[in-house]
């Protein structure tokens, strides 16, 4: 097989942010465009000679073709070995678990994580570095770096390598495994969680549905939901992964997965629902008419984690992103635990992880994972809510009320407002920072301004500074109101503004989010003249 040496020129607009490079994947799509992306990859890391890396990813549209591509380049670019997952599969926590347990020396992950799929939709690439984790920002700086300047890349000319069945195989000099998807990582979960007592539950009537959302931890949830655990052979539901997730919006919350919502208030309701994205990263938690916020649900794995036989020790610490509540800071202070408060985006926890400091830790965008990979993983937040029930005796409501009565509760929302233009968005926001040091001492909606800025990060580990994280405005009585435009979308600005207020209780601890939430709602409206600058009274998604 021949090597070429093809030559290119820089493309515009490759800078991978927090969850790597997403674009549309006609863009993907175009000459030399994904080629760029990945031998920038590879010049980033000072070449792939003599390294091993993992390859997978979600199973979206391009998934396929892209794998050819990068394996080709791998092996013209002289890497030892890659391991690929089974069709080209692999979810975000499963390649970080087998980055990790065969010590590679990263791996490039497909996908757009929540994002849609299809000819017209998203795709994206990401480089994880060897302890399984998102490359680090200084690491993605020199990946830009190098698409700016590059002038060629290297391809090895030859037919498809077949993804299809187990096996090894050569592609040039380059060994390329492939390997069970699931197998790794059905095994890492059997060893942290009792499945026997959540098995014996199930075999007493608790009922599960697991909306896979036609993603990739359909397999992984059949084989350890319904093979392993003995659930019922349709627990897992929307479980094949499809190229466009079958005209799904694989992101799980209220909104997109309303299929589970409905079925979760019906009068036929299981006991416990969940929902995963479309990598696997991402987890929603019902009971029957019981919705589990994200940040309650970090609040409360925190709590009780020592259910869990991998946990059963405690907790190192506890870490989450600044716009996550605050619930689990209560938590953390009452169990004696290092709390962290991050930017946004799974890598300032890895830091926190690799150091020790830190074995749980979660986002407000149903993120939520421990040390065992340095992604955060879906499925493992739905074993360890089962855990921890059949530990309990409990259902998830009563769960989460018996929390909220110990600790209070911090009435939490996300309200994002989709598709902005752009400029308008940024104007906004900058406008807001520009009057953010005469706000304390203000009064609005009844509520006086204690402190307010924009979200700086110096990370504890290797003391590098984060800047611009986010506008943060709080209250006299906790009220918090946090605003940032997202990095995750293809299209336009997202502007996602976090709205939290605690109530101590015992009483006014079961009303609605968004009547308890009212008046820190209008008071960001206000404060950011909302509608004045995007043309927009109301979000397009509430969660």
């Amino acid at each position: 097989m021949s090597i070429t040496t093809v030559e290119t020129q820089p493309i515009q607009g490759q800078k991978p942010g927090t969850s790597g490079l997403r674009k549309k994947t006609q863009v993907f799509m175009q000459r030399h465009y994904l080629e760029n992306f990945a031998q920038a990859v590879f010049n980033a890391i000072g070449g792939a000679k003599g390294k091993t890396f993992v390859l997978g990813g979600d199973g979206r549209y391009f998934n396929d073709r892209a794998a050819q591509v990068i394996l080709r380049m791998a092996a013209a670019n002289g890497a030892k070995k890659v391991i690929v997952g089974q069709g080209a599969l692999l979810s975000t926590p499963a390649a970080s678990n087998l980055i990790r347990i065969n010590k590679t020396d990263g791996g490039l992950i497909m996908s757009a994580s929540h994002n849609p799929g299809g000819p017209d939709e998203d795709f994206g690439i990401k480089f994880n570095a060897a302890n399984g984790g998102p490359a680090p920002e200084s690491l993605t700086d020199k990946i830009f770096a190098e698409t700016e300047n590059i002038s060629e890349y290297k391809m090895m000319e030859g037919h498809d390598i077949d993804l299809d069945a187990p096996g090894t195989t050569k592609l040039g000099d380059m060994e390329v495994e492939v390997v069970d998807p699931v197998a790794d990582y059905a095994a890492m979960m059997e060893k942290l969680f009792d499945f026997d007592a959540i098995g014996q539950m199930i075999a007493g009537g608790f009922r599960i549905r697991f909306d896979a959302m036609c993603a990739i931890t359909g397999p992984y949830a059949v084989e350890i939901l319904e093979n392993r655990l003995g659930a019922p052979r349709g627990t897992v539901v929307n479980r094949i992964p499809l190229p466009d997730f079958g005209g799904m919006h694989p992101d799980p919350n209220p909104v997109w997965a309303k299929q589970l919502m409905d079925e979760m208030w019906s009068a036929e309701a299981p006991d416990f629902g969940a929902a995963s994205d479309g990598d696997g990263d991402r987890n929603m938690i019902v009971g029957r008419e019981t919705y589990v916020s994200p940040s309650d649900s970090l609040a409360i794995l925190a709590a009780h984690a020592d259910s869990a036989p991998g946990y059963k020790d405690g907790l190192s610490g506890v870490a989450r992103s600044m716009p996550t509540s605050q619930a689990v800071d209560r938590v953390a202070a009452k169990k004696g635990l290092d709390c962290f408060e991050t930017p946004t985006g799974w890598k300032f926890f890895g830091n926190l992880m690799d150091a020790g400091h830190v074995n749980l830790c979660g986002e407000e965008s149903f993120g939520t994972g421990s040390d065992h990979v340095r992604e955060k993983d879906g499925l493992w937040a739905v074993l360890m809510w089962l855990n921890i029930l059949a530990a309990r005796k409990s259902s998830v409501g009563d769960l989460l009320a018996g929390h909220w009565k110990e600790y209070g509760r911090n009435y939490y929302s996300r309200h994002d407002f989709e598709g902005l233009d752009t400029a308008k968005a940024t104007a906004m926001l900058d406008d807001l920072k520009g009057r953010l040091t005469g706000l304390k001492g203000s009064e609005i909606e009844g509520m006086t301004v204690a402190h307010a800025d924009d979200f700086a990060y110096t990370d504890p580990v290797d003391g590098s500074v984060s800047k611009g994280q986010g506008i943060r405005i709080v209250f006299e009585d906790g009220s918090r109101i946090v605003m940032r435009l997202s990095g995750t979308g293809t299209t336009g600005a997202t502007l996602r503004v976090y709205l939290e207020r605690y109530v101590a209780g015992p009483d006014g601890l079961d009303r609605d989010a968004q009547e308890a939430l009212a008046p820190v709602i209008r008071a960001a409206h206000q404060l950011a003249d909302i509608e004045r600058h995007t043309g927009r009274s109301e979000p397009d998604v509430i969660t």
